[in-house]
């Protein structure tokens, strides 16, 4: 087997063993699929992001972020408001809600994290740390292969959604 099919077993390894096929699943504990906390997660600074804004984050198609917006936002975790400057654009701003939403899940998933990294020795966490930033790298660098031909322009259009 060589590296890169031994990487790409490991990949699919860690999202089954990660739950991430469970795209229908909460966070344990949370009332909140994975989408969303990375919104909220995206979302929690001093300055509102525009939804193009958030759909390059989280490198997601703008209609998709309209629609986890529009949900987050009849959860109570954001408002959404046009843009003073720009009445295309819609800025995206946590409510106090979303905000200890976050904060709680961000401390368990801290928590979570300080045990696992317990459990590694200090050479495979230096080791994880070096790939990942690697191989999130290269991954920003390209399409992803569900992208097609690489044409696909995420967020980029004239409606500000």
């Amino acid at each position: 087997m060589d590296e890169a099919e031994r990487l790409h077993g490991l990949f699919m390894d860690l999202v089954r063993t990660g739950g991430l096929l469970q795209t229908d699943q909460t966070i344990p504990g949370h009332p909140i699929s994975m989408s969303q906390a990375f919104a909220l997660h995206e979302l929690d600074t001093e300055t509102p992001l525009s939804q193009r804004d958030l759909a390059e984050r989280l490198r997601l198609e703008k209609s998709s972020v309209s629609r986890l917006a529009s949900e987050m936002e009849r959860k109570g975790w954001l408002v959404r408001e046009r843009d003073p400057t720009n009445r295309r654009l819609y800025r995206l701003r946590l409510t106090d809600r979303g905000r200890a939403l976050h904060a709680g899940m961000r401390g368990a998933f801290h928590d979570q994290y300080v045990r696992w990294v317990g459990e590694m020795t200090p050479a495979e966490r230096e080791a994880l740390v070096v790939g990942l930033t690697a191989f999130i790298r290269v991954l920003g660098d390209g399409p992803l292969p569900w992208d097609g031909a690489g044409t696909h322009d995420r967020g980029h259009d004239s409606d500000g959604t």
